[in-house]
């Protein structure tokens, strides 16, 4: 936990610390990536919370997701369909699922 905290915090300072420009033309990409390592991470804490975390399918999950999701969206701008939409709606559902969880998890644990 101290670790996800501790890294988090790096990424955003690197985040503050080195102005990165992307172009508006990357936008949906990196925004798309962003939310998907966020369930990943998301994702594995769940897994953590529940016994079954598993480094290879975090680090499998990370990078599967944002790829298959830049594609989505690649193959959907070659159509002129916004998957971009449906990438982030789906990725933000398991966000909250995840943090649903979680929150229970917690929620359990103090009242016990």
């Amino acid at each position: 936990m101290v670790i996800i905290i501790i890294a988090a915090l790096l990424g955003v300072c690197a985040a503050i610390a080195f102005d990165l420009y992307i172009p508006p033309a990357l936008s949906t990409y990196a925004a798309v990536i962003i939310i998907a390592a966020v369930d990943s991470v998301m994702g594995a804490y769940k897994s953590l919370l529940s016994d079954k975390f598993n480094p290879a399918v975090f680090i499998t999950g990370i990078f599967g997701n944002s790829i298959l999701a830049a594609v989505m969206i690649f193959l959907g701008k070659k159509i002129d369909l916004d998957l971009y939409y449906a990438v982030l709606v789906v990725f933000t559902m398991r966000i909250f699922n995840n943090f649903s969880f979680i929150r229970r998890y917690y929620l359990r644990k103090l009242s016990k």
